[in-house]
């Protein structure tokens, strides 16, 4: 079944041609992934598929099939700030939602006892256990767990999960997300990996995850010079079948060259007042020039030996440093000292404590305990996740020439800003744009480059590949396999994080920090492997008390399910008030270390029965 047909499909911006006369063709169960340059028409093309813009010319065809329901995941998505996280992720025109929110409005409220009854005898009534099951299950696994937080308060990457998780709720027939993995921890990304493998599900995705790409996909998109191609098989094929092509492009170009060569001998020999004829024939030979030309890849990457900028003995020490907020620790008593040429990947989930670590190692943020110490041959370079305000007044290579004209590299030999730039993509052209042209993705790289501008021997990249395309990434892997000094690299993304560390500090939570000695890859399968040994010995131990299986949740689970759900509604609400608290300025010593401990047990109870609940919630 065809779901959408586009033909002769050209979008152009000002004298900028996007993509010109092309055509796509996607049919039910499909998963397709689309690689393209920053800046170069990809979310367009998505708005073109979504059916939220038209095309140039009339020859162009769009037809989208009408019966089908289209989830769109934007990169930045909009919600109405005063709306609480239920109500912004649930359809209102949906009349489960409506028993929903009945519901929740009442657990909230234990003191009406009455009220939460008639919203748990219309829960009964409308069948809605299993809903109401499904969107706490999808909000816990995407760590929205405040269902009463307003969204105007949520973080741009908070922002980003609620979308995702609106879309999967509403189960639309055709899915097109637009990096849907920004902002995701792993354990997030490979829930939501498994979930679009569903073999009915259409997706059409961009993304810079390429472990993603592998996993999910079953043909790879590329938008290059306004052309579309398509790849049938995963992004390793894409990328044989890719080699392959430019390989014969480049055989084709080699020949095509040694006879435009003979001819321009003949041009070269020919008298000036020859005939018409001849005059054709240089013509021709321009234009034969001119086709040639096109098939010339020009290269975008190449190897450069970046001069090593000295670093003493004394790198960065970390003695015995300690972190909180409140009653939540972050580090704990630890200690660290880098080597030289340290390649270290930081991992663990959103909020555990990756970016304060980076800003006191970077002596920008005290530690409570402990010290820092960092070598006077140090300079840092440190991109942060946040990025920085770049000025919208000034061109891209002014922007770049603000921070150094060139790098130095071995031998004596530099590399300019414009030729820095064109290693990561951005054309002379480009260069000359205004950064209030580029898009985010761009703006971003941009970013990238300020930071390796200033040559630091310690470099931090903080969740780098956030926004930026594939080829971008495959660019600043090439250049960070060279980087002679210190690195340090937190991301989400797996394939970037394997290419580059050998070791990792792994944040565990309540300030554990381990130090794990090997990649990414391997630190994964060893936790795959423990938590299968931990989920057998748990069977094993429940063995005698399992009879014969049964789908679905029985009675007393659906009792005890419900019975969950009220008090880790009255945990929260206790929890708000003890905070509530801590922010006044009359609470006496004694009382802050009351309040602390309470805190801290009702965080560990409600994180036992969230848990609880979960295991209940797999079943329903």
């Amino acid at each position: 079944m065809n779901f959408l047909t586009l033909e002769n499909v050209t979008k152009s911006y000002g004298e900028k041609v996007l993509f010109q006369n092309i055509s796509l063709y996607i049919d039910k169960g499909q998963k397709i992934g689309l690689i393209a340059k920053n800046g170069t028409g990809k979310t367009t093309l998505m708005r073109v598929i979504a059916g939220m813009e038209g095309s140039e010319g009339e020859r162009a065809k769009i037809i989208l099939r009408k019966d089908i329901r289209i989830g769109w995941l934007d990169q930045e998505p909009k919600f109405e700030p005063t709306l609480d996280v239920l109500t912004a992720v649930l359809d209102p025109a949906n009349p489960l939602v409506r028993v929903v929110q009945r519901y929740e409005r009442a657990l909230g409220h234990p003191e009406k006892p009455e009220e939460l009854q008639e919203a748990m005898a219309e829960m009964d009534q409308q069948n809605a256990w299993s809903f109401e099951s499904k969107v706490k299950e999808l909000l816990f696994r995407f760590r929205l767990d405040d269902f009463e937080q307003k969204v105007g308060s949520l973080s741009g990457g908070q922002q980003k999960r609620l979308a995702l998780v609106k879309i999967l709720l509403d189960e639309p027939d055709f899915l097109i997300l637009d990096e849907p993995t920004n902002h995701l921890d792993v354990e997030m990304i490979e829930w939501l990996e498994e979930y679009l493998q569903t073999p009915n599900l259409t997706l059409f995705m961009v993304t810079h995850d390429r472990y993603f790409l592998e996993n999910v996909c079953d043909s790879i998109i590329e938008l290059e010079g306004g052309v579309l191609r398509r790849y049938s098989g995963s992004y390793a094929d894409y990328l044989e079948k890719k080699a392959t092509r430019e390989e014969v492009e480049a055989t084709t170009y080699d020949r095509q060259n040694k006879l435009l060569k003979r001819e321009l001998d003949w041009v070269r020999r020919s008298p000036q007042a020859r005939t018409t004829k001849a005059k054709a024939r240089i013509d021709a030979y321009y234009d034969k020039r001119e086709a040639t030309d096109a098939l010339k890849k020009k290269p975008e990457e190449m190897r450069l030996a970046i001069k090593e900028t000295w670093l003493g003995g004394k790198i960065v020490e970390l003695h015995n440093i300690s972190k909180a907020y409140g009653h939540k620790r972050l580090i704990d008593n630890f200690s660290y000292k880098f080597k030289r040429k340290e390649r270290l990947g930081i991992v663990g989930q959103n909020g555990a404590g990756k970016s304060t670590f980076l800003e006191i190692l970077t002596q920008v943020l005290a530690p409570d305990t402990g010290k820092v110490v960092v070598g006077d041959t140090v300079t840092f370079g440190h991109y942060r996740q946040e990025g920085i305000r770049l000025s919208e007044d000034k061109r891209v290579i002014d922007a770049v020439r603000d921070i150094a004209d060139y790098i130095p590299l071995e031998k004596g030999k530099e590399l300019s800003a414009a030729q820095m730039l064109e290693r990561f993509l951005f054309s002379r052209p480009q260069q000359q744009v205004y950064v209030s042209q580029l898009s985010g993705g761009e703006r971003r790289r941009l970013y990238l480059l300020t930071v390796l501008m200033k040559n630091p021997n310690f470099l931090i990249l903080d969740e780098p590949t956030n926004d930026l395309d594939v080829l971008t990434l495959q660019v600043l892997e090439d250049f960070l396999e060279d980087f002679p000094g210190v690195l340090v690299v937190v991301t989400h993304d797996r394939y970037f994080m394997d290419r580059l560390v050998d070791h990792l500090f792994v944040f565990e939570g309540n300030g554990k920090i381990k130090d794990f000695n090997g990649t990414y890859a391997e630190y994964r399968a060893l936790k795959r492997t423990e938590n299968a040994q931990a989920e057998k010995t748990v069977t094993a131990d429940k063995a005698p008390a399992i009879t014969a299986s049964k789908p679905g949740l029985t009675n007393t689970e659906r009792n005890e399910m419900k019975k969950m759900e009220r008090e880790i509604a009255t945990g929260e609400a206790r929890k708000r008030e003890i905070m509530e608290k801590f922010n006044t300025l009359e609470l006496a010593p004694a009382d802050i270390e009351k309040l602390s401990a309470e805190l801290g047990k009702l965080q560990e109870e409600l994180e036992l029965k969230e848990m609880r609940w979960l295991e209940l919630a797999e079943k329903a």
